[in-house]
């Protein structure tokens, strides 16, 4: 672990919903101040406001400071880098153009902090995918516009969802990769590839070693039900699956499969496999928020930096009534610091060399 705290950024994200209460709880309550330098970037005004009209909020002073402030953070004072006020009022609990400005504005400025090599981690709150369509923004969420700022392409980013061990193991838990994004079931499919496949898992193995502190077993899901039934369901098990699993063993990866998705799952969770790489958007997210949808947490791999995130939405019916719950961001949080203090940076080139590319092409 690193001797020195690396500084964790956390972004509101829709300032509408209820990402402001779940930060503002989850800075609280965290243990993480004693292992990282947590800020929070957003406009004071919204923090201040969110303290005091919200049921249940904690008694927290407002400390406004500079991105390359070195000071320690601490579970009574919250640290605010300050984003940039909205130009206009942000109607609470709706989608807005001015909810979407304000969300980037913060997010762009957190971005620019950690690029800068003044942040380390960067943990994000709910967008409304309509609001930032409103506010101009053609992007379907937090992984795209990351992708982009870090002058990818959307491929190069997966998404992958953390569920820590409900017991509090940290060499336990289940990490989800997708082969594909934020896409329409039709376009994530004919987007499938063997490479893509066999680039999620190449994305999921270290940062699960990184989690865990040992190699991962990963399980491979099958696309079609009962995994295709040797042909007859379709042919992508062996024409797409299995290579990408012949390539991730190739790169010195311990991946099975293709498993049936109905069943992978359920063996998974019980202990069978650490990761799984799912091939489209539901057959990762069902399952794993099923498991544990308030613990879990999104994290982005193939980008060069440690951006992790709540598992929820913007909730905007329970905006402002103090029943937001903060655990998947103090999950969020906690999987950021453990991310930063292990040396992880995010992109393929960090991966341990028995990581590297083998295989498909």
């Amino acid at each position: 672990m690193s001797t020195t705290f690396p500084v964790v950024l956390v972004t509101a994200g829709d300032p509408a919903g209820i990402g402001p209460e779940v930060a503002l709880a989850a800075w609280a309550r965290t243990t993480a101040h004693d292992g990282a330098r947590l800020r929070l970037v957003a406009a004071p005004e919204l923090v201040a406001r969110t303290l005091a009209r919200v049921p249940g909020m904690p008694a927290l002073e407002i400390d406004v400071i500079a991105a390359d402030d070195g000071r320690a953070s601490s579970a009574r004072r919250v640290a605010v880098v300050a984003a940039p006020a909205p130009a206009e009022p942000v109607p609470v609990g709706m989608a807005s153009a001015a909810g979407g400005t304000a969300a980037v504005a913060a997010l762009e400025l957190a971005w620019r902090t950690v690029a800068s090599g003044a942040a380390q981690a960067l943990v994000t709150g709910p967008l409304h995918k309509g609001a930032l369509h409103e506010a101009g923004h053609d992007v379907p969420g937090h992984t795209e516009w990351l992708a982009r700022a870090c002058g990818l392409p959307d491929a190069a980013a997966s998404m992958m969802l953390w569920l820590p061990d409900a017991g509090g193991n940290p060499a336990a838990g289940l990490g989800v990769v997708h082969a594909t994004l934020h896409e329409s079931l039709r376009t994530a499919l004919d987007r499938l590839s063997a490479e893509g496949i066999a680039a999620a898992g190449r994305r999921l193995a270290p940062l699960l070693e990184a989690l865990l502190g040992r190699p991962p077993r990963l399980g491979v899901a099958a696309l079609n039900p009962h995994g295709g039934e040797g042909g007859l369901f379709g042919d992508e098990e062996p024409r797409l699956v299995v290579p990408a699993i012949g390539a991730l063993r190739q790169s010195g990866i311990d991946a099975t499969g293709p498993w049936p998705a109905d069943t992978l799952f359920q063996r998974a969770a019980a202990g069978a496999f650490d990761g799984v790489v799912a091939l489209y958007h539901d057959q990762g997210h069902i399952p794993v928020k099923l498991l544990g949808m308030h613990r879990a947490v999104n994290i982005t791999l193939g980008l060069p930096l440690v951006r992790t995130s709540v598992a929820h939405g913007t909730a905007f019916d329970i905006v402002g009534s103090g029943r937001a719950d903060p655990a998947s961001m103090l999950a969020a949080i906690d999987a950021a610091v453990r991310l930063a203090n292990a040396g992880w940076r995010g992109a393929e080139p960090s991966a341990p060399a028995r990581y590297g590319r083998s295989g498909l092409r």
